[in-house]
């Protein structure tokens, strides 16, 4: 099961005490925080958690799968997550 904002919003109500407005403002500044940072090229690090990195991909040939023609592949942007080492280790169970 995924996490959601939801799912933020009412464990910062019950483990922290923030009305619901609160709790809801904070996670909605936070995510847009994150992306603002992310569109502009920076990383974000979180410090325990990971780092989310913006890439560059080059064009490159690609094939539709319903077809099976041949084309080429914009240059885009994309976004990666690296998990720190504390995280894999506690995703591990060490």
């Amino acid at each position: 099961m995924a996490l959601t904002k939801a799912d933020i919003v009412e464990a910062l109500q019950t483990k922290i005490g923030f009305t619901k407005q609160q709790s809801t403002d904070i996670t909605e500044s936070l995510i847009e925080t994150i992306k603002s940072k992310l569109v502009s090229g920076d990383d974000v690090l979180v410090s325990g958690f990971g780092k989310f990195c913006v890439n560059e991909k080059s064009e490159r040939r690609g094939r539709n799968p319903a077809t099976g023609e041949d084309l080429m592949l914009r240059p885009r942007k994309v976004v990666t997550f690296k998990c720190s080492g504390k995280l894999r280790k506690r995703v591990n169970g060490n």
